[in-house]
């Protein structure tokens, strides 16, 4: 799966899901990409003069940017509801740390590594992939 597909994936199979585990190169590369679409959407508001598309960008993009974030911290095995610590200051930087933690090792609450799963998809059984 390449860079790009994380992001894609994220507005189309995985819209509004809150349930499994991302891996980090799955959040980051969305946000990545997330990212660079909002600035090219300021740009382009920039442009004409009206801020529309940057404002339409950004509340459709809401619900999978939540959701991707829901599903990292469940692959550290952490709830969800950490994420609220991020509306409050300085205590809030402690989600950047579990947002960056590797992939808790094997199976958790939330469901099977998703590191596994890759490797398997890979065709390698044994080795972790990251």
């Amino acid at each position: 799966m390449n860079a790009f597909d994380y992001y894609k994936n994220a507005f189309t199979k995985k819209y509004a899901d809150f349930n499994g585990r991302a891996r980090r190169s799955e959040y980051w590369y969305f946000v990545l990409f997330n990212t660079l679409v909002a600035i090219v959407a300021a740009i382009i508001d920039s442009v004409i003069g009206f801020p529309i598309v940057y404002l339409v960008y950004a509340l459709a993009s809401i619900i999978p940017s939540i959701a991707v974030a829901v599903r990292r911290m469940h692959d550290t095995n952490k709830s969800g509801w950490y994420l609220l610590l991020s509306l409050i200051p300085l205590v809030g930087l402690i989600v950047i740390y579990f947002l960056v933690m590797d992939s808790d090792e094997g199976e958790n609450k939330y469901g099977p590594n998703p590191k596994r799963l890759m490797a398997y998809d890979d065709g390698i059984i044994d080795h972790m992939v990251e």
